[in-house]
């Protein structure tokens, strides 16, 4: 994995602990609400796998996944792109809504790079 800086670690970090954080928060909605939670679980593992694999590359933290898992989460972090490249496209330069954006796309191919780091 390439050599990243101390502050891009942490700022990745913390985007995929925000990114977390607002996916707990529609799962909750969207079970009070009765609505079909199953593509936002699917999401919330991916990037939660993510999240334990940066932590585990950059600070030897532990990870139980298995293969199998690791696949899944990278491919459903990488059908996350469209989506988020869209927004960006759609948010205004400066705004901090790009600049979230920025570093969500920073952090997630991030950890689709160690996931890849992992099974390779």
């Amino acid at each position: 994995m390439e050599n990243v800086s101390q502050a891009d670690q942490l700022e990745s970090i913390k985007s995929l602990q925000s990114t977390i954080r607002k996916l707990e928060n529609a799962l909750s909605q969207m079970t009070q609400n009765g609505a079909n939670t199953t593509l936002v679980k699917k999401r919330l593992k991916a990037v939660s796998i993510g999240l334990a694999v940066l932590e585990h590359v950059w600070n030897q933290g532990p990870h139980h996944y298995i293969q199998e898992d690791l696949a899944e989460a990278r491919k459903v972090i990488a059908g996350l792109f469209p989506s988020i490249q869209n927004s960006y496209a759609k948010s205004k330069t400066g705004s901090p809504q790009r600049t979230l954006l920025e570093r969500r796309i920073k952090a997630l191919e991030l950890a689709v790079q160690a996931i890849d780091d992992l099974t390779t």
